[in-house]
């Protein structure tokens, strides 16, 4: 991955939002998993705040009209987001969780897991549609939130981190970049970061501001 997809990745998830479109409901329905195909050598498996590269197409369920396919954008390459924080619609969210990396799933979702009443006009999706997609997941690796990446920013291992210990993590970040941009930005990036995540003004990020995406407690 390249420096300007590690960043965005980085600074969306310091202030995440809803997949584009998509309407918060409570509901009973559920999400249906069909498991098209599973590696039988399965090491790992795709869990909340995991990074994930896969290619899905999306139909109108009603009629299997195609109304999104991942091969036909950014010149075919499969798609990168992080699980489970609103990259994409809940749906997906629900549906992609304990993935192996090759495996295939078919999917049902309901409006209420996806684009709801509204619909989303811009992606051609109607009012209470029912979706479907077929997925295919080729990589999962930890994402810019989990425990272990926290863990690195946080040099002194004091469960906090401080504006040296961000900048210096984004530093050597911005150094793998064949053009580097200026200490303004990067002093604008962190400015940023701390903007949307030191809720409570101290200087600091703790792990609950930080939202660790794990299992197990830092």
């Amino acid at each position: 991955m390249n420096l300007l997809f590690r960043l965005a990745v980085f600074l969306s998830l310091w202030g995440c939002s809803d997949a584009q479109g998509q309407t918060k409901e409570e509901s009973t329905e559920e999400v249906k998993i069909e498991v098209l195909h599973r590696p039988e050598n399965c090491s790992k498996t795709s869990r909340k705040g995991d990074l994930l590269n896969a290619h899905y197409d999306g139909y109108l369920a009603k009629d299997g009209s195609k109304f999104y396919c991942s091969r036909t954008q950014d010149e075919g390459h499969p798609k990168w987001f992080v699980l489970g924080v609103g990259h994409v619609i809940k749906g997906l969210d629900i549906a992609m969780m304990d993935m192996c990396p090759g495996e295939k799933r078919k999917v049902i979702i309901p409006p209420s897991f996806a684009y709801g009443k509204e619909g989303y006009a811009e992606g051609k999706i109607p009012p209470n549609a029912t979706l479907m997609f077929e997925i295919e997941l080729y990589a999962v690796t930890k994402g810019p939130r989990s425990i272990e990446t926290f863990k690195q920013i946080d040099m002194d291992n004091d469960r906090q981190l401080s504006k040296a210990e961000i900048e210096l993590y984004l530093q050597k970040d911005f150094e793998k970049d064949a053009n580097p941009r200026d200490k303004s930005y990067q002093k604008a990036v962190l400015e940023d970061i701390f903007k949307k995540n030191d809720h409570n003004g101290d200087g600091f990020i703790s792990p609950k501001e930080y939202n660790v995406h794990q299992h197990d407690e830092l």
